[in-house]
């Protein structure tokens, strides 16, 4: 998959082509920008954030967990010298411990979390 960014049309905004879809990126007003987006640490947040609830909701359909939902929050900051995600998972339906247990193990590989907690290289070509 290639995804494409180019400029917007405010100071600081940044359209990112992803296949069909388009979203916008922005810094806070705070930061020179319009707040006409989420910012790219916030968009690497949702990353997790969706990825989490996709990953778990399909393991609970795999296994039939009653799964009515799943509410991710994720928080994020710098905090010494390490960049920190806070995920809070919130499970609804009738789920027993052992059951929340697993889809929380499950949600610790969902492969967004994984990438993060590991070594990865990012590879800089100029055009």
């Amino acid at each position: 998959m290639e995804i494409k960014v180019h400029r917007g049309a405010g100071k600081l905004q940044h359209v990112i082509e992803i296949g069909a879809h388009q979203v916008l990126t922005d810094e806070p007003v705070e930061f020179g920008g319009e707040d006409t987006g989420p910012a790219p640490h916030d968009l690497l947040a949702a990353s997790l954030g969706a990825c989490t609830a996709l990953t778990v909701t399909l393991y609970a359909r795999h296994k039939q967990f009653d799964l009515q939902d799943v509410q991710v929050r994720v928080e994020h900051e710098q905090q010494d010298g390490a960049y920190v995600f806070t995920r809070h998972i919130h499970y609804v339906g009738q789920l027993d411990d052992a059951q929340r247990a697993r889809m929380t193990a499950v949600a610790n590989k969902c492969p967004i979390h994984k990438l993060l907690s590991g070594k990865f290289a990012i590879v800089t070509e100029e055009e």
